[in-house]
């Protein structure tokens, strides 16, 4: 016989939740209004008390494996106990860009001390394209290489010294072709990995034709480095049945079981692919983390071993894609105000070799070329340049930030050229009533709230007040100099390719009342898994503690989306609380007619789950069933206490033949305050305080979204400063380590770093809660230091006169169209650099004529001014 719990020790025991869990599914069936004054936590503070003190979402909680990463027992694939017949793996690279592969002899590397096998193009049983949308990502080169780094073949041996060894073997001849490295030189030419899109709103030439002033500029946007702190890694397993098992880092689980049978040649149910956690992923684990499992799996599958492949730092970022680098145009009409009339942006995304997910970023890159302000009547164009470099890819923002940089270079030149400051022309260009509508037309919603949120900044980070102490200094300071910036986010949240809207749950409870759920989402320290535990733990009226996640698997949850677009808790906790009302549904008409049936049994009408009871009726009349009673009660009258759940979002839509349509379900907002000090001989910087305000909704977990605000903040901030990425003249990465290649660390926070959610508006559309997303709209916050180092070369006494002497930093440039400057360097080498340039013109005029000298008196006072 089947042993029970007993009730009196039954889980699920918990404080009452203040919300009715009976009545949330309706009244979050439609938009709502939001309050007209929002509230912000006052900065630096910890969020507050929860309202679900039981820890259920809305509540401020501990990421579920925060004890475990601090411990050193949160497992990641490197850490998994692999069989003791485990094979190692390393990979045979391409050394040159471009050219021919005209012969590749693998004798000698298959006759090396601890080889097992050896594998090629020509051993590969199924696809050798394993393009994650569009073909174009060979597995291994056949022919023609296409960048330094390619993989030609791998070696499978005992360990991964021998595999190394062996790799060295090789006899490789190739036919070396010129590299093209120029993305701009691509466009030009016509080499595109997917045809050029254009979105357009009204007459934009006569817009140019009858504005008062026109803004004409150019711009390099650099890329950037990943940089996860646990790299490409992968384990496979081969199974009885001819299938694997495959244990790996990634983002996108289903499409590694897709192009891992695809590539093997077996059906895709005989692929199950497991993900608990990643040790980050930031994008660059979406489509890229799918060929190091590709290669594994037919080593398992040709040896019967299973095959561990782990990429060394340095080849993980050799052979990886990176942020897409761009070059920016813009030619913009104003009027006297500085209010924009219209214009035309182009971007050009270097896209490396092959399409990858190049599509998708340039076009979000597009949506996001006006990021807060409304252009007017704009014609925008994206191109898709195909260079010698890896395939470039997701990472957070997704093209949102290099196509933001556009509008908040033209912010700038426009203030300057109009004589006002920054953020007052900033203003003037938001979107608002009567100018509400995007330029592939989108109607954008909560404006007010956009509103609120500056003007609330603008007062709490003292803005007007600094920026004269500012001005006052620098008029007396020749050498350090201050800037400061504020600037806005507006970011759209939804894939823009509509089918990957889409997501399922499974939810189990055991007869002792515990709860497990398992999604198709993938925690790579973001905090999905605690949001999802969160939900259910609403729903069902319980604590936290009694809900536990499960690690991803396809054979769990199937065909899911990749976790990115900042969508997981949106689409993951959707479907999870779809599975917890449909269970609850049940719960509730069993209890009514099998509780108390003497007396007719249980109220079903507002029934509900609370505090770890089920609640029917209410006062005198009221009856509380315990959860653990309530599941065992269900289990023995044969009612399935196992639930599966699925979300598609609604509404979003987009032709990419008219360029119109909502590609978004809706907008996170938030906007930043800089204050910067830069020494204009020797380039040194300092970011001297921060101020962040931003637009979560209702929160899902503020302790984890205060994170995500101030992390999102830090990486974009290096993107903008630090972070350069650098190649060789033969195309060859050489910013390819920590020493070469220089994320932000703990020395680089602000002394002063406020940060504080927006409270009162919640989001209009009806998504988990009214929370809004929050993993990538806080990356273009960093944008406000990048501004700041650009303020930080203006006096504000002849604002409109002056040109900014940075203005390389972050890639902006400044001079007349059709001219291209260096501008990727973000350096204070860089910085340096472009000060010494804008400084030679005032010294040369300090020299006499006739003399070979300078004269001291005269240049001291050119340096002042």
């Amino acid at each position: 016989m089947r042993t029970l719990t007993k009730l009196s020790q039954a889980t699920g025991a918990a404080p009452a939740l203040a919300p009715d869990n009976a009545t949330a599914q309706a009244t979050d069936s439609a938009p709502v209004e939001a309050p007209p004054t929002p509230q912000a936590k006052a900065p630096d503070s910890v969020p507050v008390a929860p309202r679900h003190d039981s820890g259920a979402a809305g509540s401020p909680r501990p990421h579920e494996s925060a004890v475990k990463h601090v411990t050193g027992r949160a497992a990641y694939i490197d850490d998994i106990a692999a069989p003791a017949d485990c094979l190692e793996l390393a990979l045979g690279l391409s050394p040159v860009a471009h050219g021919h592969l005209t012969r590749l002899d693998l004798a000698k590397v298959r006759q090396m001390p601890g080889v097992v096998d050896v594998i090629a193009i020509g051993d590969v049983p199924g696809h050798t394209d394993i393009g994650p949308v569009f073909p174009g990502d060979p597995i291994f080169v056949e022919e023609e290489i296409s960048y330094v780094g390619q993989v030609l073949f791998a070696v499978a041996a005992e360990s991964h010294r021998a595999a190394r060894e062996a790799v060295k073997a090789a006899v490789v001849e190739i036919d070396e072709r010129p590299a093209s490295l120029d993305p701009v030189a691509a466009a030009e030419r016509g080499e595109f990995v997917r045809p050029t899109h254009v979105q357009q709103s009204g007459d934009w030439e006569t817009a140019l034709a009858e504005a008062a002033h026109v803004v004409t500029d150019e711009q390099f946007v650099g890329g950037q480095e990943h940089f996860y702190l646990e790299g490409q890694a992968c384990l496979v397993t081969p199974t009885e049945d001819e299938g694997v098992v495959v244990y790996t880092s990634n983002q996108h689980p289903s499409e590694t079981q897709k192009l891992v049978a695809e590539v093997l040649d077996i059906p895709f149910h005989a692929v199950t692919v497991e993900m608990r956690r990643m040790g980050g992923g930031f994008g660059g684990k979406e489509t890229q983390a799918s060929p190091w499992a590709c290669i594994a799996a037919i080593i398992a599958r040709r040896t019967g071993r299973a095959a561990r492949l782990c990429l060394p730092r340095g080849e993980d970022m050799r052979v990886t894609g990176k942020r897409h680098p761009f070059h920016n145009r813009y030619r913009l009409g104003v009027d006297d105000q500085g209010v924009l009339l219209g214009g035309e942006i182009t971007v050009i995304g270097d896209c490396g070799y092959s399409p990858d997910l190049s599509e998708a970023i340039v076009d979000r890159a597009m949506f996001h070329s006006d990021n807060a302000y409304s252009l007017g009547e704009v014609r925008v164009t994206g191109h898709r340049a195909r260079t010698h470099t890896a395939s470039n890819t997701a990472f957070r923002g997704f093209g949102g930030p290099q196509g933001m940089m556009v509008i908040e270079a033209a912010m700038e030149d426009i203030a300057r050229t109009v004589g006002e400051d920054p953020l007052t022309v900033r203003k003037r260009n938001l979107y608002r009533p009567g100018r509400n509508v995007t330029h592939y037309g989108q109607t954008v919603d909560q404006i007010g709230l956009l509103h609120d949120l500056i003007e609330r900044l603008e007062t709490s980070s003292d803005y007007w007040a600094r920026r004269q102490a500012i001005s006052e200094f620098n008029a007396d300071s020749p050498i350090i100099r201050k800037g400061l910036a504020l600037t806005p986010v507006k970011f759209g949240i939804s894939f823009t390719a509509k089918h990957l809207n889409q997501a399922g749950a499974l939810l189990h409870v055991y007869t002792d009342g515990s709860v497990q759920i398992n999604h198709g989402g993938t925690e790579m320290g973001q905090g999905l898994h605690t949001k999802i535990c969160q939900v259910v733990a609403r729903e069902l009226g319980l604590d936290l503690e009694t809900v536990r996640i499960t690690a991803t698997r396809t054979d769990k949850v199937p065909n899911t989306s990749p976790t990115a677009a900042s969508s997981g808790a949106d689409l993951n906790g959707q479907a999870a609380r779809d599975a917890c009302v449909k269970l609850k549904e049940r719960l509730f008409d069993f209890a009514s007619r099998h509780f108390h049936a003497e007396l007719g049994g249980l109220d079903r009408e507002g029934m509900r789950l609370e505090g770890g009871h089920l609640v029917a009726g209410a006062g005198e009349s009221e009856r509380r069933i315990p959860w653990g009673e309530l599941v065992q009660a269900a289990y023995m009258g044969r009612i399935s206490l196992s639930e599966k759940g699925f979300y598609a979002t609604p509404l979003i839509h987009y032709d990419r033949e008219t360029g119109k349509g909502r590609p978004f379900y809706y907008y996170a907002h938030g906007a930043a305050v800089a204050e910067v000090s830069v020494d204009t001989l020797s380039g040194e910087y300092q970011v001297d305080r921060v101020d962040i305000l931003h637009d979560v909704g209702d929160s899902l977990n503020p302790a984890i979204d205060l994170g995500q605000v101030e992390g999102g903040f830090i990486q974009g901030m290096g993107w903008l400063t630090s972070e350069e990425l650098k190649w060789n003249e033969a195309g060859r990465l050489i910013s390819d380590g920590p020493a070469t290649y220089k994320i932000p660390t703990y020395g680089d926070l602000p002394p002063v770093f406020k940060v504080a959610l927006l409270e009162g508006h919640p989001n209009s559309m009806a998504s988990i809660y009214r929370s809004k997303a929050v993993g990538e709209p806080p990356f273009m916050l960093g944008m406000c230091v990048w501004a700041a180092l650009r303020d930080a070369g203006h006096d504000e006494a002849a604002l409109a006169s002056v040109r900014c002497p940075i203005g390389t930093v972050g890639g902006a440039t400044n001079g007349a169209e059709g001219e291209r400057r260096k501008g990727g360097d973000k350096t204070p080498y860089a910085i340096a650099i472009a000060a010494i340039a804008e400084l030679l013109p005032l010294v040369e005029s300090a020299v006499h004529p006739d003399q070979r000298g300078l004269d001291p008196a005269a240049l001291r006072q050119t340096f002042r001014q």
